[in-house]
């Protein structure tokens, strides 16, 4: 009976979560697009651009990951000139929304 409550609550929670996380993927695939973040890392962040030093592909990373790589460019503590300028347009919501986007991808 535990595991029956349990299993009730867990979906419960899920269903609950589910459109909070497609509304913030919608906001940050607006995000990704309108400040630019498509033109290195392409559609999706799935298709990098070809420039040196190369682009990552981000589509289908972790979204922890990919806030904390934003957080620390935005910080300085991680260093690239193109990144820490775009990183410093992201107010805190964006890179939650740019991170959970980029998470569902492909």
């Amino acid at each position: 009976m535990k595991l029956v409550n349990t299993a009730i609550i867990a979906t419960t929670l899920m269903i609950t979560a589910a459109p909070s996380l497609a509304g913030e993927a919608v906001a940050g695939m607006s995000t990704f697009n309108g400040k630019g973040c498509i033109g290195c890392h392409g559609a999706g962040g799935g298709r990098p651009v070809t420039t040196t030093p190369p682009t990552p592909k981000l589509a289908g990373k972790d979204a922890t990951f990919i806030k904390k790589q934003l957080i620390d460019f935005k910080s300085g503590a991680r260093k690239n000139a193109t990144m820490n300028a775009m990183a410093a347009m992201l107010n805190d919501a964006e890179v939650d929304n740019v991170a959970t986007y980029l998470s569902t991808q492909k």
